[in-house]
C-alpha cells in the first residue's frame, strides 16, 4: 500500500481512538465506583442505546472481515457463518434474554447461583468464561494483525506484533478507567461507524453490477476458477463425510453457542427491566440482521472485483477481503477514491476491533473477580474490592490474549470465533438451559455440565488438525492430531448436556424445589429481580 493509504487509515483510526479515549475519560470522572456501575453501567442504558451496543458487541472482527473473506474463497459455503450468526439471535430472543435478566446480576454464574451451591458453581462458570472469552479475543488480535499487515505491505511482522500488543492495551485502558458505560459508548459508536462503512460498501458494489445481482453471482463464480461449483454447496464442506460432518458440527456451534457468550450475556443486565431486555435483542436483530445480509453481498463483490486468487495472495485465511474491494471500488489502488475508501474501511475494522474486545475483557473480568475471587474470599470481598480485582483480571486476560493472538495470526478469524462458539456452546449453554429449565438439576450436575463440555471441547481442538497435522495448522512441523473435525461442537455439545443429566441423577443432593420455585417465578415475572 502506498504512503498515502497507510497516513490516512492511521490517521482516521487515530481519531477514532481518541473520541474513545475521551468517552473514557468523561465516564471515569463520573462514576461512583460501585459493582453495579463497573459491571452493568449503572443499569441506565435505553433498549435502542443496549440493542446498538449488542450489535456492536457481536458484529466483531469474525463477521465484517473472515466471513466475507470465507465467501470470497468458498462461495456458499462460506455463508454458513452469516446464516448462523443471524439465527443463533432467534435462540436467544426466544430462551434467553428475559430471563437471564430476571436471574442475574452481573455474570452467567449468577443465573445458575441462584439455585446451587455458590461456591463451586461459580468456579466453575467463572473458569468456562474466561476460557470462552479468551478464544473470542484471540480472532480479534489476529484480524487486528491482518488488517495492519496489509496496511504496511504485508511484510511487517514486528508491525503485526506492536499492532496486537497495542490494541491490547487499550482494552485495558477502556476496560480499567471506564467500565460497562464507557465500553457500552464505545460499542454504540462502532456499531454506527461500522453499519455506515458497510452500507456504502454494498451499494457501491450493487452500483457496480447496476443492481443485477445475478450478474455479481455470475461474475463471482467465472474468476473464482471453480464455475457453478462456486455456487452450490461443497467448495469447503464437500469433500468427503468428515468435511460434511464439520459443516453441521460449525453449524451447531453457530447457532448455539451465541446464547453461552458472556460477553452478550452481561449486555442484558444494562437495561433496568426485563422487557427492556427483550426489547434490545429486537433492536440488535434488526440491526446484526441487515448487516450480514449485506456481508454475502460483500464477500461475492470480492470474488467478482477482486477476485479469490488477489485475496488469497494478501491474506491466505481471506481476512482482507473487504479493504481490497473497498479500494477497487474507489478507483484503484492509485488513486484519491480508493485511497480515501480504502482508509475508511480500514479505520471502521479497528475500530470494530477495538470495541468488540473491550466488551470482552469486560466481561471475562467480571467474571474472574465476581464469580472467582468473591467465591474464594466470599465473607471478605466488598464490591470496591471486587472492582479493583476485575480491573487487575482485564490486565491479566489482555496479555494471555496477546500471546494467543501472536500465535494463531495466519487463521482466519471467523474459524477462530467458530472455535469459542463451540466452547461456549458446549460448557455454558447446556448449564444455563438445565437451570432456567430443569426442576431437578443439582449443583453436581451444574459442575459437571460446565466442566464435561469445557475440558472435551477444548481437548479436541488441542487434538485437531487446527493445531497440528497439516500446513495450515498452528504448529504444521507436528502431528499428533487425532481428532478428524475442525469445529468440536458436534461432540462436544452433546457431552455438555449429558454431563449435566449425569451429574444430576448420580447426585446423592436432592434439587432444592423451594429454591427452583423461587427461580422460575423470578425468571417469568421479574419479581426481586436486580
Amino acid at each position: 500500500m502506498t504512503g498515502d493509504h497507510q497516513t490516512l487509515a492511521l490517521l482516521l483510526f487515530g481519531v477514532f481512538v481518541a473520541v474513545t479515549l475521551a468517552i473514557t475519560t468523561w465516564v471515569s470522572r463520573n462514576r461512583h465506583g460501585s459493582a453495579e456501575e463497573f459491571y452493568a453501567g449503572g443499569r441506565l442504558f435505553s433498549p435502542m442505546e443496549n440493542g446498538f451496543a449488542i450489535a456492536g458487541d457481536y458484529m466483531s472482527a469474525a463477521s465484517f472481515l473472515g466471513i466475507s473473506g470465507l465467501i470470497a474463497l468458498f462461495g456458499y459455503d462460506g455463508l454458513l457463518y452469516s446464516v448462523g450468526f443471524l439465527v443463533a439471535w432467534l435462540v436467544v430472543l426466544f430462551l434467553v434474554a428475559e430471563l437471564v435478566r430476571n436471574c442475574g446480576r452481573f455474570t452467567l454464574a449468577d443465573v445458575v447461583a441462584a439455585r446451587m451451591k455458590e461456591r463451586p458453581v461459580r468456579i466453575a462458570a467463572g473458569t468456562s468464561s474466561v476460557t470462552v472469552s479468551v478464544l473470542y479475543l484471540v480472532a480479534q488480535m489476529v484480524g487486528a494483525g491482518s488488517l495492519v499487515a496489509l496496511l504496511l505491505g504485508g511484510t511487517s511482522g514486528a508491525a503485526q506484533t506492536w499492532t496486537v500488543i497495542g490494541v491490547g492495551a487499550l482494552m485495558v485502558i477502556y476496560v480499567s478507567l471506564g467500565g460497562m458505560r464507557a465500553t457500552t459508548w464505545i460499542q454504540i459508536v462502532k456499531a454506527v461507524l461500522l453499519m455506515g462503512g458497510t452500507i456504502a460498501l454494498t451499494v457501491l458494489v450493487l452500483v457496480r453490477f447496476h443492481g443485477d445481482f445475478d450478474q455479481l453471482l455470475r461474475t463471482a463464480a467465472d474468476r473464482s476458477g471453480h464455475g457453478s461449483q462456486f455456487l452450490a454447496p461443497g467448495l469447503k464442506y464437500g469433500g468427503g463425510w468428515t468435511a460434511r460432518l464439520d459443516f453441521i458440527s460449525l453449524g451447531l456451534a453457530l447457532v448455539l453457542g451465541t446464547a453461552g457468550l458472556p460477553h452478550i450475556l452481561s449486555r442484558f443486565y444494562t437495561v433496568p427491566t426485563a422487557r427492556a431486555a427483550r426489547r434490545s435483542v429486537v433492536w440488535s436483530i434488526g440491526l446484526i440482521g441487515s448487516f450480514y445480509l449485506m456481508t454475502i453481498v460483500l464477500g461475492f463483490g470480492a470474488a467478482a472485483i477482486v477476485g479469490p486468487d488477489a485475496v488469497r495472495g494478501s491474506n491466505a485465511a481471506g481476512n482482507t477481503a473487504v479493504p481490497l474491494l473497498a479500494l477497487d471500488l474507489g478507483g484503484g489502488a492509485d488513486t484519491t477514491g480508493g485511497t480515501v475508501l480504502f482508509a475508511v474501511v480500514a479505520a471502521i475494522a479497528f475500530a470494530t476491533i477495538l470495541a468488540v474486545v473491550a466488551g470482552i475483557t469486560l466481561a471475562s473480568s467480571a467474571s474472574v473477580a465476581h464469580d472467582l475471587y468473591a467465591s474464594l474470599r466470599r465473607k471478605h470481598a466488598k464490591p470496591r474490592s471486587e472492582v479493583a480485582v476485575a480491573r487487575v483480571a482485564a490486565a491479566g486476560v489482555g496479555v494471555v490474549a496477546i500471546g494467543l493472538g501472536l500465535l494463531a495470526r495466519d487463521l482466519n478469524v471467523a474459524f477462530l470465533v467458530g472455535l469459542a462458539f463451540a466452547v461456549a456452546a458446549s460448557a455454558n449453554l447446556p448449564v444455563l438451559l438445565y437451570s432456567l429449565f430443569w426442576r431437578h438439576f443439582t449443583t453436581r450436575g451444574a459442575v459437571w455440565s460446565v466442566y464435561g463440555g469445557l475440558v472435551p471441547s477444548l481437548a479436541l481442538v488441542v487434538l485437531s488438525p487446527v493445531v497440528s497435522g497439516g500446513p495450515s495448522s498452528l504448529f504444521p512441523g507436528v502431528d499428533f492430531q487425532y481428532f478428524p473435525l475442525e469445529n468440536p461442537g458436534l461432540v462436544s455439545i452433546p457431552l455438555g448436556f449429558l454431563a449435566g443429566w449425569l451429574g444430576t441423577v448420580t447426585s446423592r443432593e436432592p434439587a432444592d424445589e423451594a429454591k427452583h420455585a423461587e427461580t422460575e417465578v423470578r425468571s417469568l415475572t421479574g419479581a426481586g429481580a436486580a
